[in-house]
């Protein structure tokens, strides 16, 4: 019998750079690891490559000055109101600096007491014992007041003041607002753009309903060219970081061309059919600092087919303290491989799987990519899964 499950390797590959041959570079990095680390491919494995290096191959790169023109395209009037950004130097500071560069006025309406993926903006505790609540509205003053001495426990850094000065460097006069009502936003200008992630659609109806009169979602800024810029027609700015002070890498647009090629190329080579996937952010919160790690508008933007769907699984606590609970050792294991052998194809409701994780295969599968591959300096923007697949019955 087996004594092995599942083998996670992150792959080291060459530093990729603009218009790089990746396709090449992935599977010739997997067969060279392949050779060092002495294992064999089999049908399922999978192959997953970080969404940074796909969009940095394919040059999608845009310029504070590309998002300003788009902005300025789409409000006129030069004075608008931003909802919901998430306080991020990596994630938003560049594009609030092409907002600034782009407007008059802008108005930034922020959720307390933190943004949706988890960073704080003020202390909960200074608010439980102060006038305020999770419904007030708490204006600029009134922030600056009671709660200005926060900063963020890992940045060290007060997101509120640091907005402030990087808008008020180009130019242009800045106003904040904290509400966990969108609609709010209202009362200060018609003119929106909606920053959220993962609320995106929902968040514009609610304000657009409610009276606006000009309104995007950062979805929408940059889904075109400007100038033969980069651009993302699905995701426009959500899942872009910070490439230089003046420029921002987005999100990738060919990946399912990617993916594609590359199954290809390896089912060529080994005869073995191998998913592949792109994966972006992990799917997890940290129960300590509480940040979600999911900044990018889905785990995943491309994956083969083979990877869809969610998991089938059974609950090996639940059988065995249950159906078998009067057996041990070798006979409570055969009996259990034959349950799992047995298994219907499709358990939704079936008592059977509770307590699986009830997530999409391509979120499992990301979140544990992301958390092998890390956003530092490990060098393997590509992993290497085997065995994700099988189950107990598999000797």
């Amino acid at each position: 019998m087996r004594s092995v499950g599942t083998v996670v390797r992150g792959i080291r590959t060459p530093i990729i750079k603009e218009n790089d041959d990746l396709k090449s570079i992935v599977v010739e990095s997997l067969l060279k690891a392949k050779e060092t680390e002495n294992f064999e491919f089999h049908d399922k494995d999978v192959v997953a490559i970080t969404e940074a290096v796909v969009g940095i191959s394919e040059g999608n790169y845009v310029t504070v000055d590309d998002i300003a023109v788009d902005l300025q395209n789409k409000f006129p009037s030069k004075n608008i109101g931003i909802v919901y950004p998430i306080l991020s130097r990596n994630r938003f500071s560049m594009i609030l600096k092409a907002i600034a560069r782009a407007m008059n006025k802008v108005t930034i309406l922020l959720s307390f007491p933190k943004d949706e993926v988890g960073n704080s903006i003020l202390d909960r505790d200074v608010l439980d014992n102060s006038k305020f609540n999770l419904s007030s509205i708490i204006s600029e003053k009134e922030y600056e007041e009671t709660f200005s001495s926060f900063i963020h426990p890992f940045t060290g850094i007060n997101m509120i003041k640091f907005y402030r000065e990087l808008v008020q460097s180009e130019n242009c006069e800045v106003e904040f607002v904290l509400s966990n009502d969108p609609k709010d936003i209202l009362k200060y200008t018609k003119d929106v753009l909606t920053c959220d992630i993962h609320e995106r659609y929902r968040t514009k109806k609610l304000i657009e309903e409610a009276g606006a009169e000009t309104i995007y979602g950062l979805y929408e800024i940059m889904n075109e060219p400007i100038n033969n810029s980069g651009f993302n027609p699905s995701y426009g700015l959500l899942g872009s970081n910070k490439a230089t002070e003046e420029r921002l890498k987005l999100f990738p647009k060919t990946g399912d061309k990617l993916v594609i090629e590359i199954q290809d190329e390896l089912k060529k080579i080994t005869g073995k059919t191998i998913e592949v996937m792109v994966y972006g952010d992990g799917a997890f919160k940290d129960p300590v600092g509480c940040i979600w790690e999911l900044a990018d508008p889905v785990v995943s933007p491309a994956y083969t087919k083979g990877l869809a769907g969610t998991p089938n699984e059974i609950k090996l606590k639940y059988i065995s303290d249950n159906k078998f609970s009067d057996l041990k050792g070798d006979e409570l294991k055969e009996k259990i491989k034959e349950e799992i052998r047995n298994k219907e194809s499709n358990l939704v409701g079936n008592m059977l799987s509770q307590g699986t994780t009830p997530r999409r295969l391509t979120d499992l599968i990301g979140s544990l990519c992301d958390l092998t591959s890390g956003s530092g300096d490990k060098g393997t923007p590509v992993v290497f899964i085997q065995g994700y697949f099988d189950n107990l019955s598999n000797d």
